[in-house]
């Protein structure tokens, strides 16, 4: 499946996590399409920032069962990627977060 950088990355990912990695190893965190993979999300990072990626990994996050009284449900799962930059090398709009 053919994606568009745009529809590659959907939203960063923001937690405390992720910006502790931001600072010590220079690694930023996206929520990603379904049905993307790592040469897709390598290439829409360095397409869509001007960086130079250096290695990226991919966690599936696991749907999980939720209850509300009787009623069961099941949360949504997602994929996350771990994307690590060059040397010398960073996102702006993640900037702002060293405090």
């Amino acid at each position: 499946m053919s994606l568009h950088p745009n529809e590659v990355l959907l939203a960063p990912v923001v937690s405390e996590k992720s910006y502790a990695q931001i600072e010590g190893s220079n690694t930023y965190s996206f929520r990603i399409h379904p049905d993307a993979h790592k040469t897709q999300v390598r290439q829409a990072v360095e397409e869509l920032f001007e960086v130079e990626v250096q290695a990226v990994n991919i966690v599936k996050a696991q749907p999980k069962p939720k209850r509300r009284g009787l009623i069961r449900g099941r949360k949504p799962g997602w994929k996350k990627a771990i994307v690590q930059l060059k040397e010398g090398h960073e996102i702006e709009i993640f900037e702002g977060a060293s405090v």
